[in-house]
């Protein structure tokens, strides 16, 4: 068999497998947070209703020990859920720590008339805030992203990998150019923008697609050099690919919050748009 023979027998195979890898990844993923819910429905039922968590599971009617298991349950579920939808272990368990750290100083001071000392209620309260300091820190190491950021090759791009918000410049008939705040995803050598149809940055790069790109603060101010682009909008299985990308870097806020957005007001603003931004285009 030819070099090239043996490498299209392989082709399925790799195929194949690839499919193999993408159906267990979501199997995974589902059993995380069906996990994740599972432990926050024992949580908040040890925390609101302990007497009826303890007849039901055969624990001793202590309430502060139902308490307790409550507060770990509710720890482990959020962080089993956050598990699924971010891509940095230290942010997750930090959170997670966190949430049952929070839950676990709210009953100390519940059940203060139960026993236990004043000490403890601090050192666990102070507990819960070191999370919270190291969490945040955390995060402005990750440039406040905390999805999963996918590598460039593109050195023009890669500035915007890890990029929170940036400053996308559109220009009007008039040659006059307007920034307007937005998320960005870059994936591989494309970098992604998300819109309404109605938008009048829609409507001004769907008149003149050349754009400009600078990383920005969420208010738009640049930060950042900016780089010159053409804008293209997508349909199909492109808008497809944009959309999975926002959705990889921004869980909640493009997986949950701007598509629910969008769809609220799509009477008003239009459908959601989708733009594959190709860097190398002189700026204006």
């Amino acid at each position: 068999m030819s070099r090239t023979a043996e490498l299209g027998a392989r082709m399925p195979s790799q195929e194949l497998t690839a499919s193999r890898l993408k159906g267990m990844k979501r199997i995974v993923r589902a059993a995380t947070v069906l996990l994740g819910m599972v432990a926050i429905v024992v949580g908040v039922w040890a925390l609101l209703r302990p007497a009826s968590f303890s007849a039901a599971v055969g624990f001793p009617p202590h309430q502060h020990f139902v308490h307790d298991v409550g507060a770990f349950q509710l720890g482990i579920g959020a962080t089993l859920m956050l598990a699924a939808i971010w891509a940095d272990a230290l942010a997750v368990a930090l959170a997670g720590y966190l949430v049952g750290g929070v839950a676990h100083t709210v009953a100390h001071v519940v059940d203060r008339h139960l026993g236990g000392s004043a000490g403890q209620t601090v050192v666990v309260g102070v507990s819960a805030v070191l999370a919270a300091v190291a969490l945040v820190i955390r995060w402005r190491e990750l440039g406040w992203v905390l999805g999963a950021v996918e590598p460039t090759g593109d050195r023009e791009l890669a500035q915007f990998a890890r990029q929170k918000t940036v400053a996308l410049t559109t220009y009007r008939r008039d040659g006059t150019p307007v920034a307007t705040p937005v998320s960005i995803a870059v994936a591989g050598e494309r970098a992604y923008v998300r819109s309404f149809e109605r938008a009048w940055k829609t409507r001004r790069a769907r008149n003149n697609p050349a754009v400009s790109v600078a990383a920005s603060t969420a208010r738009g101010r640049v930060t950042g050099p900016a780089i010159g682009a053409t804008a293209r909008r997508l349909d199909g299985a492109e808008e497809g690919v944009a959309r999975r990308a926002l959705r990889r870097k921004y869980p909640l806020l493009h997986g949950v919050l701007v598509p629910m957005a969008h769809r609220v007001l799509r009477r008003r603003t239009g459908q959601t748009v989708h733009f594959e931004l190709l860097p190398g285009v002189d700026q204006q």
